[in-house]
């Protein structure tokens, strides 16, 4: 259910785009995400990292959209985001105990160390291509196109993502019924774009 409400910013942003333009889509985005961590703020009295980056960056380069009427702005924010969790995953790896997949993961599952920081550095490089991906499509394609990606192709690359993560493990014989725990991840922050 976190997840659902998480995207519907996206949604929001697809929907105004198809009714409008690319700038009340921009516009309606922003007031989406406003609203998002306002509800989030006063449901929980704190705010995740992940929400809180999105947030700012959707207003920062949504602002520039709309102030120079340029929807290039709004068409790098994906890939900001992706980038800077790209980072926040390689720097997870060498700052604290546990890298970033360990600290949200951990609560479910163990795993040898070698293999949270190939998880760890797998997700980072996902996160690379994918910003990538993005502006290849806002360069290469109508923004029609971009738009639609944005919506279907966000989620396909992370549902891919999680499927690669899971293969991965249950080829290489790390997933295993005995390595699951039933306890609540240590950190609730969940890295994605929105």
């Amino acid at each position: 259910m976190k997840q659902f409400g998480h995207f519907l910013p996206v949604v929001a942003f697809v929907a105004v785009f198809y009714l409008a333009d690319i700038y009340y889509a921009t516009a309606a985005l922003m007031a989406a995400v406003t609203v998002q961590v306002a509800v989030v703020w006063w449901l929980k009295r704190k705010v995740e990292h992940q929400l809180k980056i999105t947030f700012w960056i959707a207003l920062t380069l949504g602002g520039l959209t709309l102030t120079l009427q340029d929807q290039t702005f709004i068409q790098w924010k994906p890939t900001v985001v992706y980038w800077i969790f790209a980072v926040a995953f390689v720097g997870s790896q060498y700052i604290g105990e546990r890298n970033l997949l360990q600290r949200v993961l951990g609560g479910q599952l163990k795993l040898p160390a070698r293999i949270w920081r190939n998880l760890n550095f797998g997700w980072a490089l996902g996160f690379l291509l994918a910003g990538m991906l993005n502006i290849w499509v806002a360069y290469n394609f109508s923004i029609t196109v971009w738009v639609n990606f944005k919506l279907i192709g966000g989620l396909g690359l992370t549902l891919f993502y999680v499927l690669l993560t899971f293969g991965y493990l249950v080829w290489g014989g790390h997933l295993k019924e005995e390595d699951l725990v039933a306890k609540p991840p240590d950190d609730p922050d969940i890295v994605g774009d929105r």
